[in-house]
């Protein structure tokens, strides 16, 4: 016993009470099993394996060690967020782009007569739809018929 106390206090004396208590757990229970298997190699000890079970901290260390690894925590949550609302408006920005070209190449192959023929291809199928109440032929402001009836 007073090995491995000596070889605890050594190698715990070498690590932040913050890492003790979280990131180097394990890290810190291989070096005090290194440290005591050799002090105790001259006595005809066999040291298989060496747990550290629980590691107790003054209270007001413990809280604050508990406190930063919560907002660590919290901090990444944050950065998160933002890494995915930044790559939300990429992709919001990105549709609207394609949308605008769309819109630019058709607009630029657009002419009266084929507005025209569209408008004509609708009406007919107004025309034949269930839905439809009254479709007037006649010439619009474009030439287009016009529908009346359609509440």
């Amino acid at each position: 016993m007073p090995a491995i106390r000596s070889a605890a206090r050594s190698v715990v004396g070498r690590y932040t009470p913050e890492e003790i208590y979280s990131t180097k757990r394990d890290a810190i229970q291989t070096e005090i099993f290194d440290e005591t298997k050799k002090i105790v190699a001259n006595q005809y000890i066999q040291l298989n394996d060496l747990l550290v079970r629980e590691v107790t901290l003054p209270p007001t260390i413990k809280e604050a060690i508990e406190r930063k690894l919560k907002q660590e925590q919290e901090s990444l949550e944050y950065e998160f967020r933002l890494v995915s609302a930044k790559k939300e408006a990429e992709k919001v920005i990105i549709d609207a782009q394609g949308k605008a070209d769309a819109n630019r190449i058709l607009n630029s192959s657009l002419t009266t007569n084929i507005l025209r023929d569209k408008g004509i291809e609708a009406t007919i199928k107004l025309a034949q739809s269930n839905n439809s109440k009254v479709v007037v032929i006649g010439s619009g402001k474009d030439g287009l018929p016009l529908i009346l009836g359609n509440n």
